[in-house]
């Protein structure tokens, strides 16, 4: 199976939409994925994600499914202590970078940046949700890897419309790699792709073939 990540276009936080420039991303983004063999179409349930996946469902005919758990990621002091950022994972991890700490290490989570922060409760639920996800799907997580839970062996693709912290988040559970880690070093451009492969052999473990990653060369404007 191929996953297929794909940001947002370029936002308008306030009020949850795409811009011009975001709606123009999603366009050109819908022509970029029309022959990839998607079967299925996901979304975060926020309104710049859903707007940039609808670009594509009606492309391809399919309707949007809604995954409530990809909503972009939170942060900040569980308590309200301050915490360097204000807990901002990015600023974080170039923070950490700075102060020579091993952004590989597996226990980030007990760092003091990230002790009290939530954005560590935050990963933490999209690791968990991100596999009953894939089990849905036919792939069972057992310790670090996906067994193959399909029959045919059959090579199918969905994309899910999300956000930089949520697809930081799954990218880094699915492939063991540190949270901090992927914040410091994929910085995802608007309606950029990522897809990542897991083996399509019924019965078959594994590791995820990462296939590509923030390739955003379909839309190289709005990305100042």
């Amino acid at each position: 199976m191929r996953l297929m990540f794909i940001r947002h276009g370029e936002p308008d936080y306030a009020r949850d939409c795409l811009t011009e420039i975001g709606r123009r991303q999603a366009k050109d983004t819908a022509e970029r994925l029309s022959d990839e063999g998607i079967e299925a179409i996901y979304s975060s349930p926020f309104g710049r994600a859903r707007q940039t996946a609808q670009y594509t469902a009606e492309k391809l005919g399919l309707p949007v499914q809604i995954l409530d758990f990809m909503h972009e990621i939170t942060w900040g002091s569980r308590d309200g202590a301050p915490l360097f950022a204000d807990g901002h994972p990015w600023a974080l991890a170039d923070q950490m970078a700075l102060e020579q700490y091993d952004l590989s290490r597996q226990d980030w989570q007990d760092h003091p940046y990230y002790a009290n922060n939530k954005a560590a409760d935050e990963a933490e639920r999209i690791a968990r949700e991100t596999d009953a996800w894939l089990l849905s799907l036919g792939y069972r997580r057992e310790n670090l890897y996906y067994r193959c839970l399909l029959p045919d062996g059959r090579q199918r693709t969905v994309a899910l419309f999300c956000h930089g912290g949520s697809s930081a988040a799954a990218l880094a559970h699915i492939l063991n790699l540190p949270f901090p880690y992927l914040c410091g070093a994929l910085h995802l451009w608007f309606a950029s792709v990522s897809v990542i492969r897991l083996e399509k052999r019924p019965g078959s473990m594994a590791l995820p073939c990462l296939e590509l990653i923030n390739d955003a060369r379909h839309v190289p404007y709005g990305q100042g």
